[in-house]
């Protein structure tokens, strides 16, 4: 780490200039190469996957999304003649639209039942050649604007369906200029200078401007998301301004120490928090690419995605970084005149700093700070066991979008389950096809739950048939997970072993059940797996049993509270109504997310501490000493790099998606409990109750292990050097019991 930090200094503006170079090389290159984004959602092993790879191989015009164009007149009915006149022209118009297969008209025989019974509400059922996440949102666009161009009084006209939700959603723009707005105050804020505050984002700036671009070079090796840009640039602000932020203040401490050596300060600071961001940065990579063990494709390219543009603002950190220290280090360090009259730097350390009065007061009363905190993190987290994953509905959508209006009409004229048909899809047998049908609808309409069974739509060979069923439930409500279930196990074999057919059940709201489930069952083995080599990864840095332990369930206890925090105001709808929302299922993806960012989030701040800690306790061998330097050395820093973060975050509960909002609110619920409650509460409880038994580890292990050194060559004592004696007014009272 030495080596580079010197050469990073001694050739700062080359440093400069190649990551400007490349910055623009590789956002031409991506100009040129364009973007291949594939929303691949496929679900190998699902009974909907496998409905669908029947559909693309026997009966391709119905392996398609379906949308629905839906109208109510307030005056009349449906059938008038002025209504009439408006819709068939309309209907005409979007069946020659791209990517649509076929419009099913309520006015045609075959839509028969899509008339409400007051007649005055009606439906068209739109068929694409593709699902949703494989149309351009052009199709959903085109769709959107043939509706608003009719204009006709008493009439109200909507579509709903996922190929026009996927057209209304928006991006994560705004909340990221936000996001970056407010770390520019929290860092104002914390350093008193506005060139101190840059710094963290013109490196964290660098490193996403190639991330980003990169994505776009990336979508043409692997199957990647549309939404991988948008998912890398939030982590990578977040980490990227974290590592600036940790070194800077590293930096400005020896600069203190060091009496004004502006090189000596640097190098300090690379050697000792720039090794300690290396780890933090490995742990995060780890945690996004844990991700491949859910065995979702759509997952691994945003995981792949994430990781690299993580991997860029860290090596930014630790080459720019240093570079424009050494030339801007001597402003950088005396900050702005408000901290200078504060004399920041020069408190941390100081006896009467805020942050070593705390550290005291918990070294004093641990047990009080341990069972205080944990009762906090258990009762936040108590909502987590009544959580249910399912995908939310168009009725979660904004008032002002089409798909809410849609779904709206459709629920009050026909009931909430036509928002979400279920696929039947019958392979059939060589002979007696109307009498498999008949049996097989018979069967289905007599289920309970079921609200209305369509004709089957057979297939040109004739061996495939498609039959729409409508649940009388809405598609999130956990009724139709359970009817899907029910006929899947109960309902539908007997049928097939007495018909001989092969019956399997898809469309978007089965595939959704399908989906929640299988992340539900790999959830536990992400975990494992990402726990695992982060823990390994701690016991080989910090020669500790203890501490791999230790951060494990602590960022579990984050992770665990966040999730609680979004089952009570998502699911059961307490103070949902704030954010314009209500009550329903959590989205099943967000589990996943949410512990790959946090749990790598948490190990930044676990390393920031620790880190400080372990540097105190090699070189003095006094525990409590150790808590008590490194909270108040690094107290600071996280809670600005934690109210960065937190600030971010919130941003994006400022959007109209639910899920965005969910997002963004279980992320910074997971920052604030682990910054505040976890690092400054019950982390340095338990450091000083267990002592010197936290650095225990056996010798056979210590020797089998490869040595890794975090504090580096300026973080060392030599092995005969005798540790030095705590000054008793440092040791805080109580830390002997």
């Amino acid at each position: 780490m030495l080596a580079l930090a010197r050469w990073c200094v001694a050739h700062r503006r080359r440093v400069v200039v190649i990551w400007i170079v490349i910055a623009i090389a590789v956002n031409v290159l991506a100009q040129a190469a364009g973007r291949d984004y594939a929303n691949n959602f496929s679900l190998p092993g699902t009974q909907a996957q496998r409905a669908l790879d029947l559909l693309q191989q026997k009966f391709p015009s119905q392996s398609g999304d379906l949308d629905q164009i839906v109208w109510h007149t307030g005056s009349g009915t449906v059938d008038a003649p002025r209504v009439k006149a408006e819709i068939e022209p309309l209907l005409a118009k979007v069946s020659r639209l791209p990517h649509v297969v076929g419009v099913v008209s309520p006015y045609s025989p075959a839509g028969a039942n899509q008339i409400s019974k007051d007649r005055r509400t009606a439906f068209a059922s739109v068929s694409y050649d593709k699902r949703a996440n494989l149309l351009p949102h052009s199709t959903g666009k085109e769709l959107l604007a043939a509706i608003q161009s009719v204009h006709a009084p008493g009439l109200k006209i909507a579509a709903g369906g996922q190929v026009v939700e996927q057209a209304e959603q928006s991006g994560v723009g705004f909340a990221t200029a936000v996001g970056v707005i407010a770390a520019m105050v929290v860092l104002l804020l914390t350093f008193g200078s506005l060139l101190t505050a840059g710094m963290p984002l013109i490196t964290a700036g660098l490193g996403l401007i190639i991330g980003v671009a990169g994505i776009g070079l990336l979508t043409h090796v692997i199957s990647t998301t549309n939404i991988a840009p948008e998912v890398a640039l939030m982590i990578g602000l977040g980490v990227g301004v974290d590592y600036a932020l940790f070194v800077v203040t590293r930096f400005r401490q020896a600069y203190a120490s060091r009496e004004g050596d502006v090189q000596a300060a640097v190098l300090e600071a690379m050697d000792t928090s720039g090794r300690a961001i290396v780890l933090a940065g490995c742990t995060v990579i780890i945690a996004l690419l844990g991700m491949f063990t859910v065995g979702v494709a759509f997952l691994n390219g945003i995981a792949v995605a994430a990781a690299i543009t993580v991997a860029l603002v860290l090596l930014a950190s630790l080459t720019v970084l240093p570079a424009l220290l050494s030339r801007f280090g001597e402003k950088v360090a005396r900050g702005g005149r408000r901290a200078q009259r504060r004399q920041e730097i020069r408190h941390d350390g100081d006896e009467r700093s805020l942050w070593r009065r705390w550290s005291a007061g918990v070294q004093r009363h641990p047990w009080l700070a341990l069972s205080s905190s944990l009762a906090v993190m258990l009762a936040v987290a108590a909502p987590l066991m009544a959580m249910r994953l399912d995908s939310s509905d168009a009725s979660n959508d904004p008032p002002s979008h089409s798909s809410y209006q849609a779904y709206e009409m459709l629920a009050t004229g026909f009931g909430q389950g036509f928002n979400g048909p279920l696929s039947v899809v019958v392979e059939l047998p060589s002979d007696n096809h109307a009498t498999a049908l008949a049996r097989l609808r018979e069967r289905i309409a007599g289920t309970p739950d079921v609200a209305a069974v369509l004709p089957a739509r057979l297939s040109p060979s004739g061996d495939t048939a498609v039959i729409r069923v409508y649940p009388r439930s809405a598609p999130e409500a956990l009724a139709t997970t359970e009817l899907v279930n029910r006929l899947r196990s109960n309902v539908l074999p007997p049928v097939e072993r007495a018909t001989g057919t092969r019956v399997l059940i898809g469309g978007f709201t089965a595939g959704s059940i399908d989906f929640s489930r299988v992340l539900a069952e790999k959830l536990p083995l992400f975990i494992a797996v990402v726990v695992a080599l982060s823990a390994l990864l701690l016991l080989v840095i910090f020669r500790s049993l203890v501490i791999p332990i230790q951060a494990a369930v602590m960022n579990l206890l984050s992770i665990g509270g966040a999730l609680g925090v979004l089952t009570a105001i998502f699911q059961w709808g307490w103070g949902s109504s704030l954010l314009g929302v209500h009550g329903g299922p959590i989205e099943p993806w967000l589990p996943v997310f949410m512990f790959a960012i946090v749990f790598g989030l948490s190990m930044d701040y676990e390393v920031f501490l620790i880190s400080r800690v372990h540097e105190e306790w090699t070189r003095t061998r006094n525990p409590s000493r150790a808590v008590l330097d490194g909270l108040s050395f690094t107290g600071r820093v996280i809670t600005a790099a934690a109210a960065i973060m937190i600030l971010v975050f919130l941003s994006f509960v400022l959007g109209d998606e639910r899920a965005i909002k969910e997002f963004g609110l279980g992320l910074a619920a997971a920052v604030a409990l682990d910054a505040v409650v976890i690092r400054c509460l019950m982390l340095p409880a338990v450091l000083q109750l267990l002592g010197k038994a936290t650095w225990w580890m056996p010798r056979w292990l210590d020797a089998a292990l490869p040595r890794v050194s975090i504090e580096g060559s300026l973080g060392q004592v030599p092995a005969d050097a005798q540790p030095l004696e705590p000054r008793a007014e440092q040791e805080p009272a109580g830390s002997r019991e």
